[in-house]
């Protein structure tokens, strides 16, 4: 039999060491399904529930693997469906390339059944790259130019394929007029800043007195380098929540997350700075960052589109991180660690004692942060662990302490909800031999999680390591947006929005085969993650967790938290019947210092509160 262009394009995947494909069946890409069989499914086509969860585990393949994710889909619905998972992608700077079915050449605008116009639909979150194949002759060079876009640019491609073109004989391009022939071979080379610039960095660096860097996932590879760095100008170090893998948690000066999900030691650093580098973070919020005119500033980072933006930076140098900090080193004027970082490490202790109070806070039955407190220290070294969005993530954020080989993300620009549990799945698929960590709310599970852990049954036994632990935080509640409500519009729980089905979720995970948990009370809560870490399977863990735990950012004054407890008596008094004072009683109870009503929640003396 001939070569089709399905089957091409297969190999051409396997080529560039391709080695997975999420995808779902249609018959808009029947072509590439029968090749798929013909190939022995190499590279292996992951079926997932639903064509977002392809593009999420596609995007969490690629988060935790450091290579390019692919994804496959039908015509239509099943390229609409793609569109969420590509967002996430696009915004995180994250490659992944999208292969999507088309209608027929010979039906195309004749509003035929699935017909969408895939290149407008995929105009902006595709803008980078793509493109629809009309002749076999196309290919290679569309289906390389993809990849190289999604790699070398950290964004998505797409390659549209029309049904009836994947089932051509394929052709390759001539040596001919109007015929452009491709190649597979890519080599890389990180930009490296001129000297002069380097010098001009190294002068801002120099003249400050209290240095405060932030890093982000652009940093990832550069672990050792801002650690010498950190080291010689005795700087404090924040951490974007995309980058919170990037230095371990047991370094002294390493203050965590920033951001409304952030810690106050992050808050502080940034309050009382005079001098900033920001080394691989696109961090949108300029509020958690210096006053304007506070601090002079440094950024650096490998794409020239994206310095400058956030902060009147000084500096701007274009470069990979690694690479630049060497660099930038050697003309680093060493300082003392007395003073400035002496007081970010005091900052950073009291932090880790107030996170442990606040876990051990009495609740209603369990403490989100107790679930959380507790998992930190027994994390496997190598556990890979995604976040979802929701109150989950400020969990995720202020109490999981990272170290050695741990990897951990979530949907940082997006924000979507839904992608933990896929996005775990692909880096199962990357990283077969490494245990995984969903942590996830109700609001996500029922929204997406439930149907992937058909997903997770369909594949575990494939994994050398097969330990995969989802834990639900089962409150009835969409709890981020009810303390949204709260806090910042000062409004009750609008219950027919945030109130919750209920659904028994480590039950269902046994009907599937799957280990199961059940967590209703705080002594529960370690033996829940004992037994969920030495299953033989996957594991759903369902803690029953109270909804009225505060996410209290680090800059919260009074105001807010009165404010959002007066809505809970307006809005929750039947199932909650906390007070103000009650509520106040409770937050004392968790940050030590505020009996006296400072105008800070977390210590500061009255009258010396500054928002950000």
């Amino acid at each position: 039999m001939s070569q089709t262009v399905g089957d091409y394009v297969l190999q051409r995947l396997r080529e560039h060491g391709v080695e997975h494909v999420f995808g779902y069946a249609g018959d808009g890409i029947n072509g590439l399904l029968s090749a798929w069989e013909r190939a022995d499914n190499q590279p292996t086509f992951v079926q997932a529930r639903h064509e977002e969860m392809a593009a999420f585990e596609a995007v969490g393949y690629a988060k935790f693997t450091g290579r390019t994710g692919v994804c496959t889909a039908t015509s239509g619905p099943g390229a609409i469906h793609l569109l969420n998972g590509l967002y996430d992608a696009k915004l995180d700077h994250v490659p992944v390339v999208a292969i999507v079915g088309q209608t027929a050449r010979t039906a195309i605008g004749g509003s035929y059944q699935q017909e969408v116009d895939l290149p407008t639909l995929f105009k902006d979150v595709a803008n980078e790259y793509c493109e629809t194949v009309m002749v076999a002759e196309q290919l290679p060079n569309v289906l390389d130019r993809a990849i190289r876009v999604a790699s070398s640019r950290r964004t998505v491609t797409a390659v549209i394929i029309p049904a009836d073109v994947q089932e051509l004989e394929y052709a390759a391009p001539g040596h001919a007029f109007k015929m452009v022939p491709s190649s597979l071979d890519m080599s890389w080379s990180a930009p490296v800043p001129p000297e002069a610039e380097l010098r001009r960095a190294a002068d801002v660096l120099n003249s400050g007195e209290k240095v405060a860097m932030l890093v982000g996932q652009g940093a990832r590879g550069a672990a050792a380098e801002v650690t010498q760095v950190a080291d010689v100008l005795a700087a404090g170090v924040a951490k974007a929540l995309l980058g919170k893998d990037v230095l371990s948690d047991e370094l002294p000066w390493v203050t965590g997350s920033i951001g409304l999900l952030g810690t106050r030691p992050s808050y502080e650093l940034m309050r009382d700075c005079d001098t900033l580098l920001v080394v691989g973070s696109n961090f949108p919020y300029s509020q958690f960052l210096p006053e304007f005119g506070q601090a002079r500033a440094v950024q650096i980072d490998i794409d020239p589109t994206m310095v400058g933006l956030r902060y009147p930076f000084e500096v701007n140098l274009v470069g990979d991180a690694a690479q630049t900090l060497r660099r930038l080193l050697p003309l680093l004027e060493p300082r003392s660690h007395q003073g400035w970082r002496e007081q970010v490490e005091d900052g950073v202790a009291r932090w880790w004692e107030v996170m442990q109070r606040r876990a051990y806070t009495a609740a209603d039955p369990i403490n989100p942060e107790l679930v959380f407190h507790e998992l930190s220290p027994r994390l496997p070294d190598d556990a890979i662990i995604a976040a979802d969005s929701g109150s989950s993530a400020n969990w995720y954020a202020r109490h999981i302490r990272m170290r050695g080989r741990m990897r951990g993300s979530l949907s940082g620009t997006l924000a979507t909800m839904g992608p933990g549990v896929p996005y775990v799945i692909g880096a199962k698929i990357g990283h077969p031999d490494r245990p995984g960590f969903a942590l996830v709310g109700d609001g996500a599970m029922q929204m997406n999680g439930i149907n992937e852990l058909i997903t997770i049954a369909k594949y575990w036994r494939d994994w050398a390591d097969p330990r995969l632990v989802v834990a639900v935080l089962h409150n009835n509640d969409l709890n981020q947006v009810t303390w949204e409500l709260r806090a910042m519009g000062g409004s009750p729980q609008f219950l027919p929005s945030q109130q919750l089905p209920d659904f028994p979720y480590a039950a269902y995970a046994r009907s599937l085969g799957l280990h199961g948990v059940l967590a209703e009370k705080p002594e529960e809560v370690v033996p829940a993650w004992e037994e969920a870490l030495a299953a033989d399977r996957p594991c759903v863990v369902e803690f029953v967790t109270d909804p009225a735990v505060p996410p209290i950012p680090p800059h919260a004054t009074w105001d807010q938290i009165e404010k959002a407890a007066e809505s809970i008596v307006r809005g929750d008094s039947d199932r909650l019947g906390m007070i103000v004072e009650g509520f106040r009683s409770k937050v004392q109870e968790m940050l030590p210092g505020t009996k006296d009503r400072p105008d800070q929640v977390t210590g500061d003396r009255p009258g010396t509160s500054r928002q950000p």
